[in-house]
């Protein structure tokens, strides 16, 4: 498995899986992990499978299924150490795969970037069943306007009980706000990395 660290510091160490359409150093995540090394976090990236496949041949594929995203996700738990030494997490897809995992076994921390509560334009599938499972603390940064799961929406779904929602104003899926809002699309980056130190700190 290849990754991608930034920072030094292994007290405090987050493990990060990218979306389904980006790759793990993608702008996005390059932010938020070289962010969070300056505050003294080391954060850990990987590939799924079809992503580093993608990476070889230039060539765009589909995410690859659950069970092979989720083993991808236990494989980089082992050789890291063990899932109750780790906080894990993602952004959208990578996000949800890690919440899946840690539905199954306790974790040290969740994250999870613009978590995809439901598929675009389809608020009746929802992909909340596991959450109510997961017992690990938890942090969702979440744009208010997110297309996958805005304010409104998920101020109604059954989340895990220590579990703490962190909303960027005006932000879509990646957190951008409109122009008209007032806000800008850094100041979200910085209120989202804000709230993930102070929460990896705190576990």
């Amino acid at each position: 498995m290849k990754y991608i660290t930034n920072g030094d510091n292994g007290e405090n160490l987050l493990v990060l899986a990218h979306g389904a359409g980006a790759p793990m150093d993608s702008a996005f995540m390059d932010t938020i992990a070289e962010g969070l090394a300056a505050q003294g976090i080391k954060v850990i990236r990987f590939e799924f499978p079809y992503m580093q496949q993608r990476r070889l041949t230039e060539k765009k594929r589909p995410p690859d299924r659950q069970p092979i995203l989720l083993d991808c996700w236990q494989q980089v738990i082992d050789e890291l150490g063990g899932a109750e030494n780790l906080i894990i997490g993602g952004k959208s897809m990578g996000g949800r795969m890690a919440s899946l995992v840690a539905a199954q076994q306790a974790v040290r921390g969740l994250v999870c970037l613009g978590y995809p509560f439901h598929p675009a334009g389809k608020p009746e599938r929802l992909r909340t069943e596991h959450l109510p499972q997961i017992s690990s603390p938890t942090l969702i940064v979440q744009g208010e306007r997110d297309a996958l799961g805005n304010r409104e929406e998920v101020a109604h779904y059954d989340l895990p009980q220590d579990c703490r929602v962190s909303w960027l104003p005006d932000g879509d899926h990646d957190f951008k706000p409109r122009v008209k809002s007032g806000y800008s699309h850094q100041h979200n980056l910085e209120c989202a990395i804000k709230s993930i130190t102070e929460f990896v700190q705190s576990c």
